[in-house]
């Protein structure tokens, strides 16, 4: 099954930032459904079921040495013309440090992952159609500034792809695993 742990918004925050992107949003960008998203902290491919118990355990130990941290959704950014972004404030250490325990716990149970990169906290809201410029997007959200939340939970998150062959058709989410934060 195709994996990621992820910090996930809670259901005000998801309404918070859907009033936000409500003015820019039009049918050139291709955008993402809310029910997937999610702040990715370590995304791992596809993982076999004989590894599962041993990552399950080893990202519970990670989120029990983790502290329950405060976050919000603030400003906007973008990776070139490819993808929007929501970005993050608050316990943006805290959250890069589970993100570093999530990827170890994944390499620790077995999982082949990608290269190590620095964690940076973003949440896609869209991804360009056509080659759409995203630039005007990311500016006119730029002032952003979300309700603090506390983030008190790992999850692990299976990407299920689309299979239908249907234009427009997105992943599904479904959470395979949470374990609470700290001790």
């Amino acid at each position: 099954m195709r994996l990621f742990a992820a910090v996930l918004p809670p259901p005000e925050a998801v309404a918070e930032l859907r009033r936000a992107l409500e003015p820019v949003r039009d049918d050139r960008l291709r955008w993402t459904g809310e029910d997937g998203w999610h702040f990715t902290l370590a995304f791992m491919g596809e993982v076999g079921d004989a590894l599962l118990p041993d990552l399950h355990a080893r990202l519970e130990r990670a989120a029990h040495r983790t502290e329950p941290f405060t976050l919000r959704l603030h400003g906007f950014g973008r990776f070139g013309d490819r993808a929007l972004w929501a970005g993050a404030a608050g316990g943006i250490d805290a959250m890069r440090m589970l993100a570093e325990r999530a990827d170890a716990a994944a390499r620790r149970a077995g999982v082949p992952m990608d290269r190590h990169r620095r964690y940076t906290a973003h949440l896609t809201v869209a991804r360009s159609a056509g080659g759409t410029g995203l630039r005007p997007y990311a500016e006119a959200l730029a002032g952003f500034d979300g309700t603090p939340w506390r983030v008190g939970e790992l999850s692990l998150v299976r990407s299920n792809l689309p299979t239908g062959g249907v234009p427009g058709e997105r992943p599904r989410y479904e959470v395979a695993g949470a374990w609470p934060l700290g001790g």
